[in-house]
């Protein structure tokens, strides 16, 4: 763009603003302020919380929030974050810098796909294994620590919830629209030319077969068997079969989850972040975060405004827009009740 179209279009935005700004000018003074947006989307890092001291090391704080999909966030007019691209990014920010000295993960997510929450879990394990930058890890679960959000926290070396924290939901589901009904009665029919008996398996356009039935509740089975052992991985306390006992795809309280043993403790951030210190040893800390530039993080509560959190609602996931705009069959470590 030469300077000229360049000048162009900063009177136009301007004069776009001019026209905003007369038409809102009876709610009381406007003022405006244009920020360039840098190029450059690497993150930053912002400190939300400091002990003092002089530049003393930090401890990571990572998010693991909404939905958790291998593919970008589905959204009605954008593109949303990759949840595991993002995950994978923060986590390698804080590996590769000296003065962090231990990360924490906090949750607040009802799961997500079967290939992400394992993605994540694996991302976890690499910082914990590492063989130069091996760093502590705590999850803290926040409202919200369920199937595919559990999965994840099992990777890390302890599992912090807080006292209202709903944790669990230990299975594997599918589901799947069928508008068989619906066609028949408005005399509509979907024609399907395939190669085999099994390639249009859980069409919504028709009844499925038992054999079809059978041929899914075998790899519902298959990833169900690997999330019980990774829960017994993570929990020394607990056998595969003492999980299976229990394990029905329920939600626990943080009390009854402690109870069960799949929880370290009860406590709040802050104490996620004082055991962290700990198990550094560290007595002084500086806490960060990290995120896309402009994106404002005043305190140690505060989430990017337009991270993959920003679709859920308390333990309900609103946005929808993604499954009903392509709702092919998918494997699902979520807890998603009444969707």
């Amino acid at each position: 763009m030469s300077q000229k179209d360049a000048a162009t279009a900063v009177r136009l935005v301007c004069s776009a603003l001019t026209l905003v700004g007369l038409a809102v000018a009876g709610c009381g003074p406007t003022a405006y302020k244009i920020t360039p947006v840098p190029v450059d989307q690497t993150l930053d890092e912002t400190v939300v919380l400091s002990e003092g001291g002089l530049a003393p090391p930090k401890i990571a704080l990572i998010d693991v929030s909404g939905l958790l999909l291998n593919a970008p966030e589905p959204k009605l007019l954008c593109e949303g974050e990759h949840s595991v691209s993002l995950f994978t990014e923060n986590l390698r920010k804080a590996v590769h810098d000296d003065s962090v000295r231990a990360i924490v993960i906090r949750i607040n997510s009802p799961g997500g796909s079967v290939t992400a929450a394992d993605l994540m879990y694996q991302e976890i394990l690499r910082v914990r294994n590492h063989p130069k930058h091996a760093k502590p890890v705590v999850a803290i679960i926040m409202d919200l620590g369920a199937s595919g959000g559990y999965y994840a926290a099992c990777a890390c070396d302890k599992i912090i919830a807080c006292r209202t924290s709903v944790v669990g939901s230990i299975g594997v589901i599918m589901q799947l629209l069928n508008v068989r009904g619906t066609f028949d009665k408005i005399g509509m029919d979907a024609v399907t030319i395939k190669s085999g008996e099994m390639k249009d398996a859980g069409s919504p356009f028709r009844h499925m077969t038992d054999a079809e039935r059978a041929v899914f509740q075998g790899l519902i089975d298959e990833f169900y068997d690997r999330f019980v052992s990774i829960v017994a991985t993570g929990r020394p306390n607990l056998t595969e079969a003492k999980v299976r006992e229990f394990s029905d795809g329920r939600v626990w309280t943080a009390s009854q989850a402690l109870e069960l043993g799949l929880i370290d403790g009860i406590g709040t951030l802050h104490e996620a972040i004082g055991l962290a210190k700990e198990m550094a040893g560290l007595s002084r800390v500086r806490v960060v975060t990290y995120h896309r530039p402009l994106a404002w993080k005043p305190t140690v509560y505060a989430e990017a405004p337009a991270g993959p959190a920003s679709s859920q609602f308390n333990v309900l996931n609103v946005n929808m827009a993604g499954r009903l705009l392509n709702p092919q069959p998918m494997f699902m470590y979520l807890w998603s009740p009444g969707l």
